[in-house]
């Protein structure tokens, strides 16, 4: 039986929230994988942040995909500065799992990762996804600009109705300005190139977003 504790699944008050540090925590320089700089950001280059669940899978996810140039797990939109692994897994920080997608528009659109996005996760379950739970595990986008915004709202407004067909209930996904982007641990950046076989919760419902269609 599905269990998840209030203490986790209530977002923390910023006054209750732990006070972090000043310092950044270690973590890597290269991608695993693409072998770029993952806290750099080339000209002509655009960010995008989303939480789908555990970032192990959801990072994958997206490095696979042609005209993403670097990927990073990390923690964003809590109150917490610089917060690890085991202080956002407590509930105490407010903080998402999230993952940081540089991108170069010229080869992939926003659009196209919003589709990623949506089908590669389910964006009703709230605080939590699949057997994953607590607010660290929320559905959220976190948009750069205006544009990003106006096309994550348009994608959402979309898919609900697609999900509703299905037998799903409402979007939970939080929709807000990108907030501090804090890199998670050394060890989590492209965790499941590093650990094949290591443990991804995170799994689509199978209905399709209608970004770039007609319909």
């Amino acid at each position: 039986m599905f269990f998840m504790s209030r203490a986790k699944s209530e977002m923390v008050s910023p006054d209750a929230a732990l006070k972090g540090r000043d310092q950044a925590i270690a973590t890597e320089k290269m991608h695993h994988v693409l072998h770029t700089p993952i806290h750099d950001v080339p000209a002509g280059h655009k960010v995008a942040v989303f939480g789908m669940g555990c970032f192990w899978g959801v990072e994958r996810m997206f490095w696979k995909l042609d005209g993403v140039t670097t990927t990073a797990a990390g923690y964003a939109g809590g109150y917490t500065p610089n917060p690890t692994y085991e202080e956002v897994c407590s509930g105490k920080t407010g903080h998402n799992e999230v993952v940081r997608v540089v991108y170069d528009p010229a080869r992939i659109s926003y659009d196209d990762l919003l589709q990623v996005f949506w089908e590669g996760h389910d964006p009703t379950q709230g605080m939590r996804q699949g057997n994953d739970a607590g607010t660290q595990y929320r559905s959220g986008i976190y948009v750069a600009d205006a544009d990003q915004r106006t096309a994550a709202e348009a994608s959402r407004d979309a898919f609900q109705p697609r999900l509703g067909q299905a037998g799903y209930g409402s979007i939970t996904t939080e929709i807000v300005d990108a907030p501090a982007f804090y890199f998670a641990e050394g060890y989590h950046q492209q965790y499941l190139s590093k650990n094949p076989n290591g443990y991804c919760g995170i799994g689509g419902t199978g209905v399709t977003c209608p970004i770039g269609t007609a319909a």
